[in-house]
């Protein structure tokens, strides 16, 4: 394996781990770590946490190393008042603008989610849904609204954990639930319908905000974070 192949395996290892909880958010990253498991000197591995850092996985402080991008309360704050209007923007410009092939792809991503749901693990399941979304993402190849809807994804899939690991039968059944959401998104955007594709994305919101708010306190979002409660969507 060439060094760019390995530079390539550990982003996508860390990347992975970083949407599946393997790695807290905060938690610092072992340079000598990385070096010694992907056979790469210092400078490549700097080079990954670069371009880790520019797209939101981490951050980057001088005279003390990188570390997992954090979730703090301004940041969890920002997350929910702005999630469901990026993925309303980004599905009305899919259901405008996407491609055949594109549509395809989204109906490939979705069979890999049902099966997620059907024998994979947790993390399967969140990684299967982010890979879902960021299609959406890149049919709608806005040059203002990506970047930060792949950053946005970054966080939906960490907050998003608790929602594949369902304890009761209604958690369960909201999975089932969104799985069929997947399906109407996919046919709103096969049928140019933006308000449809908009409206799904108001709904798909909802049903996972409630569980979302269980990462951050198993009471939800009232008392200490209760002021960036999202209203809920009409």
């Amino acid at each position: 394996m060439s060094a760019k192949d390995r530079k390539a395996a550990m982003s996508a290892e860390i990347r992975n781990a970083i949407l599946t909880l393997a790695l807290e958010p905060g938690s610092d990253l072992d340079e000598q770590a990385y070096c010694e498991a992907f056979d790469l000197s210092r400078t490549p591995v700097r080079e990954v946490f670069r371009e880790l850092d520019g797209q939101g996985y981490v951050e980057l402080r001088e005279n003390r190393g990188t570390r997992v991008s954090d979730l703090s309360p301004a940041k969890l704050r920002d997350f929910f008042l702005s999630a469901p209007m990026i993925y309303a923007a980004i599905l009305r410009l899919a259901a405008r603008i996407a491609d055949p092939s594109q549509i395809v792809e989204l109906e490939r991503s979705q069979a890999a989610f049902k099966e997620s749901l059907r024998i994979g693990s947790v993390a399967d399941r969140a990684l299967a849904n982010i890979r879902f979304h960021e299609i959406t993402g890149e049919m709608a190849g806005n040059a203002y609204l990506l970047p930060s809807f792949r950053r946005l994804l970054i966080d939906h899939a960490r907050i998003g954990m608790t929602f594949y690991q369902p304890q009761s039968a209604e958690m369960t059944g909201n999975l089932e639930t969104a799985s069929l959401q997947h399906d109407a998104i996919i046919e709103a955007i096969r049928n140019r319908d933006e308000a449809r594709a908009a409206d799904l994305a108001d709904q798909h919101w909802a049903l996972s905000r409630d569980q979302f708010e269980m990462f951050v306190m198993p009471g939800g979002l009232d008392g200490r974070l209760g002021e960036i409660r999202q209203p809920t969507m009409a």
